[in-house]
């Protein structure tokens, strides 16, 4: 389940950009000016095992002083390491106009290596061009006269990005909140079904057996009226932990934890949320175990997996 696509308007931004003034939110792409790149050839097969050794690639590379994120992805047998400093990257996009709150989703050019089949130019001096294998800055100057460049637009959009307010005390950005307002509202409507589905269903019921007390007056024993409210109650019960249950796991959605799929019925329910990266998904399984949850493991793609019985 995904309601955070990547439709926005797409910006390309580089040091000698103009300033811009923007009246919609757009997602970014950043050039090499605002990252670094490693790539290696490693025997391990998930993204969240490839990104715990990403820090000691970058060593003697960084500013110590400096904070920085890594993006890890794979290029066919190759994994590709990005570092970034989120800071810095937000201080000089609001030097250009462009505020945290006006972004949706970051990209790096390196991530779309195989649209760059000829140069974008980036103002009057330099150009973006793919090299052996990495998207680089050349000079205009080196192209040759005459030599076919590209228009950059949204056919440019990554699948994957990452989301600036993380870093800058914003806990939720406009596209998560949209996001969680959505599913809570889901959660809503799919309680609002079921309780008028078992209200119509207890009216009918109650009339059938009125009808039947009203013709055979000897049922009308305190025994079968115990059992009938009985009956009930275990009905009102069940719901109860429903609402408990979800209650408690759209507690557990926070910044960089969406909902990937969620399953409820009356003996059980299983939900999978789904983890920016391997620290949120660590973190997630820790609070859900806090919250009583036994049955919590990570899957592929930084997926958490809760399951339990009502």
């Amino acid at each position: 389940m995904s309601f955070l696509g990547n439709s926005k308007p797409l910006l390309l931004v580089y040091r000698n950009m103009p300033k811009q003034s923007l009246s919609d939110t757009v997602n970014i792409m950043l050039t090499p000016q605002f990252y670094s790149l490693k790539k290696e050839t490693l025997p391990l097969k998930y993204a969240f095992q490839v990104k715990k050794i990403a820090p000691s690639l970058f060593d003697g590379l960084l500013e110590n002083t400096e904070k920085y994120d890594y993006l890890v992805y794979r290029e066919g047998e190759v994994w590709v390491f990005i570092a970034y400093n989120l800071k810095a990257i937000n201080h000089f996009l609001v030097s250009k106009g462009i505020r945290s709150e006006q972004v949706g989703k970051i990209f790096f050019a390196q991530q779309a290596l195989d649209k760059f089949t000829a140069p974008v130019l980036l103002g009057d001096k330099d150009a973006l061009a793919a090299i052996d294998g990495s998207v680089v800055l050349i000079p205009q100057a080196a192209l040759e006269e005459g030599s076919e460049t590209l228009t950059f637009d949204e056919r440019f959009t990554p699948k994957h990005g990452v989301v600036l307010q993380g870093a800058f005390n914003s806990f939720l950005s406009k596209k998560q909140a949209i996001a969680l307002a959505t599913i809570f509202t889901l959660f809503a409507l799919a309680f609002f079904l079921e309780g008028r589905r078992y209200s119509e269903g207890s009216e009918v019921t109650k009339a059938e057996i009125e009808a039947l007390l009203e013709e055979y007056p000897a049922l009308q024993s305190q025994y079968t009226r115990k059992s009938i409210a009985e009956k009930y109650r275990a009905i009102d019960k069940n719901e109860r932990k429903k609402r408990d249950r979800v209650k408690t796991l759209g507690n557990m959605i926070f910044k960089g934890v969406t909902v990937d799929t969620f399953k409820m019925d009356d003996k059980g329910f299983l939900v999978r949320f789904k983890c920016t990266d391997a620290k949120v998904a660590k973190h997630l399984k820790e609070l859900s175990k806090k919250e009583g949850f036994s049955s919590v493991k990570t899957l592929t793609g930084n997926i958490v997996q809760i399951e339990g019985k009502l």
